[in-house]
């Protein structure tokens, strides 16, 4: 099974984005941008303005994840700015899904389903056929830092035993908490990319470069994976 790391951007040094990019964008494979608008979650972070000036630098797909009450508003900005595939949280679209699909599609954008702690699988079995990803939550969404929920080890399984079992093409990506302490259950559970944030990446050294080696050896450390 491969396995893919996606940097979560609002964890990087702002100051430094641009060079902060230019180290990543040989090392990386995606990279992770958090859309909150303060009513879906409590928090503001990124926007479409931030994946237009990343867009510039980045080299690898930048994909978004809406954590919004009217993923709508979204997708036409975000497509427009360089987005490579849009998420949106499975509670967000229970009336509108498919059309929300194929609005997402009709862009040339992927499409990803992002499943908070409390949402079950289940939330989008209609429609899981059509999904390039899903993204199982470990934390709560909305902040940086929280503690992994470790009853989402089960989602894992269960969209990796969907996904054998209906020949499903989507990546399992993992959201939250993903670092030295979690790695090797996650990918044993079935995590096939990895969000790395403060823990897993950014905050284990002030040079990225080797935060990134750290983080690399840290993985290849507890799943006995070679990178």
């Amino acid at each position: 099974m491969s396995v893919c790391f996606s940097p979560s951007l609002m964890c990087m040094d702002f100051l430094n984005m641009g060079a902060q990019l230019e180290v990543l964008n040989s090392r990386c494979d995606s990279y992770h941008v958090d859309i909150m608008d303060g009513h879906f979650v409590p928090n503001l972070t990124l926007s479409p303005d931030f994946v237009r000036a990343a867009s510039s630098v980045a080299k690898k797909p930048l994909e978004c994840h809406l954590m919004v009450t009217n993923p709508w508003d979204y997708v036409a900005g975000l497509s427009a700015a360089g987005a490579g595939c849009i998420s949106f949280q499975a509670e967000t679209v229970e009336a509108c899904a498919f059309r929300m699909i194929n609005a997402i599609r009709q862009t040339g954008c992927k499409v990803g389903a992002v499943f908070s702690p409390a949402t079950a699988l289940s939330a989008a079995g209609y429609y899981m056929h059509l999904l390039d990803k899903i993204t199982v939550m470990t934390v709560d969404p909305g902040f940086a830092g929280q503690p992994f929920i470790r009853e989402m080890l089960k989602k894992i399984e269960q969209a990796r035993n969907l996904k054998e079992k209906n020949g499903y093409r989507y990546v399992i990506e993992v959201d939250g908490a993903c670092n030295r302490n979690t790695f090797a259950e996650l990918y044993s559970a079935g995590a096939e990319s990895f969000v790395v944030g403060s823990s897993g990446l950014f905050a284990l050294d002030s040079n990225l470069e080797r935060a990134w080696e750290k983080m690399s050896a840290d993985f290849e450390a507890v799943t006995e994976v070679k990178l």
